[in-house]
């Protein structure tokens, strides 16, 4: 076995934005995070927070410049209505978007839920070296993004290429 055939644990914090639901009510949120768990990878933080952008962009800025954390995945806030506000919260702070995964994403959607995936505007991307995903706060638009997406490109093992061979190369300048 190479280096590269060998599982390799990360370090991601788990966002949900809602201004209804609790971590005991969080039911994507624990779906995140049993599924990260069960992956091997360590939950570094878990938080609830309110649809409010400020706070969604401090949060998500402080696991961003924590050399500790891996990813962040972030679930809500990714919708139409006034108070979602999760891309304007994090966009800005991306230093490269990943447009693959938010086109991959809704065209998975597109299988479920037909045409309402327009409405989803999950997103992903690069910050100082930290994978950032925002999905939408459904169950099952996060068990989509996990199973289908993130689970497979989070481990090393994923051929022909996946996100975790990456991180040595992420600060190259």
């Amino acid at each position: 076995m190479t280096a590269s055939d060998a599982f390799v644990p990360l370090r991601i914090a788990l966002l949900t934005v809602s201004d209804s639901r609790t971590l005991d009510s969080d039911t994507s949120g624990q779906y995140l995070a049993d599924a990260l768990v069960a992956a091997g990878h360590v939950l570094a933080a878990r938080v609830l927070l309110p649809d409010h952008r400020w706070k969604i962009r401090a949060q998500v800025a402080a696991w961003i410049a924590d050399e500790a954390i891996d990813g962040v995945i972030t679930t809500g806030g990714t919708g139409f209505t006034g108070r979602d506000s999760t891309p304007e919260a994090i966009e800005p702070l991306l230093d490269k978007p990943m447009p693959g995964f938010g086109e991959m994403f809704r065209a998975l959607s597109w299988h479920e839920i037909g045409t309402s995936t327009l409405q989803s505007r999950a997103f992903a991307g690069l910050a100082n070296g930290t994978f950032v995903f925002c999905l939408p706060g459904s169950t099952s638009a996060c068990r989509t993004a996990w199973e289908k997406l993130l689970s497979a490109q989070l481990d090393a093992r994923t051929r022909p290429c996946n996100l975790v061979s990456l991180r040595p190369r992420l600060h190259e300048r």
